[in-house]
């Protein structure tokens, strides 16, 4: 079935090369009808449609890994205070207070580049298989829904920064903001919608044949290992030293890392598939 949108691109078409005698362009096809002309034009509309959304898909995949890898080295510049130490955390946040609002920044970039990509899924899931097109929806509410708590995160984190811009004598503010940041950006909430997210990707890929089979397997193997790190938050104190805790290394590395490789494969998958849809 041919989307709505498609079939007024076809009507405007056929409208614009008509000729005052009421014949069109579609008729001057030989070997067809009109009727069979038109519907090979839709067609080739529809097909064109598709093979420049998954361009842009694929290529806004890219450009939110290529950004979170950017920003990676960001995150170890100063190193990072004990979490409780709250003089030595308002000062490690003033001291990195333009490299802090740099990854906010570009935080942005990843958010805005993350919506376009999951709505562009979701069209393609769509038009690879109709009865699929529920989970590519709950694919793009999830991100919705991951990229609203993340922003929350960035506020926080801002705020905490804010804080201690006129000195540190009153750091009261700033320790529950970052703990808080911990728990959304990069920590257990993170890490459940994130987990959905893959999850319904992987599904959607699966059940409708939309990418590679095998694309969904890594989706699916990322949504199992953000789940493996969402009880980080009940193993005792957060230490950025440790390895699983609320603030340990293992949980950001095992939650964080495959999902970005899925969006990288699946991005150049997309450009790719889009060059021969062409």
């Amino acid at each position: 079935m041919v989307p709505a949108s498609v079939a007024e691109l076809a009507d405007a078409a056929d409208l614009e090369f008509a000729d005052p005698k009421g014949s069109s362009a579609f008729d001057s096809l030989p070997g067809h009808t009109k009727a069979e002309a038109r519907a090979s034009q839709i067609g080739e509309i529809a097909a064109m449609t598709d093979s420049s959304i998954a361009r842009i898909t694929g290529m806004f995949g890219v450009v939110c890994v290529l950004l979170s890898w950017a920003q990676f080295p960001l995150w170890v510049i100063g190193g990072a205070p004990p979490f409780y130490d709250r003089e030595a955390l308002a000062r490690h946040l003033y001291d990195i207070r333009t490299t802090a609002f740099i990854r906010i920044l570009m935080d942005q970039g990843i958010y805005v580049s993350m919506m376009i990509f999951a709505a562009g899924f979701r069209h393609l899931v769509r038009r690879a298989r109709p009865e699929s097109d529920w989970l590519g929806l709950l694919a793009l509410v999830s991100a919705a829904v991951w990229l609203a708590v993340t922003l929350a995160a960035d506020g926080l984190m801002g705020g905490a920064v804010l804080a201690t811009l006129q000195g540190t004598s009153d750091v009261s503010a700033a320790l529950p903001l970052v703990f808080g940041t911990l728990l959304i950006y990069n920590g257990s909430i993170a890490f459940a919608i994130t987990g959905l997210f893959m999850a319904a990707a992987g599904w959607a890929t699966l059940d409708s044949g939309v990418l590679p089979r095998w694309t969904g397997w890594i989706a699916w193997i990322s949504a199992v290992l953000c789940a493996l790190a969402i009880p980080a938050m009940f193993t005792g104190p957060a230490d950025a030293s440790g390895f699983y805790n609320p603030g340990g290394w293992g949980p950001a590395i095992i939650a964080n890392f495959p999902p970005l490789i899925w969006f990288l494969v699946v991005g150049v998958v997309l450009i790719r598939q889009s060059r021969s849809m062409n």
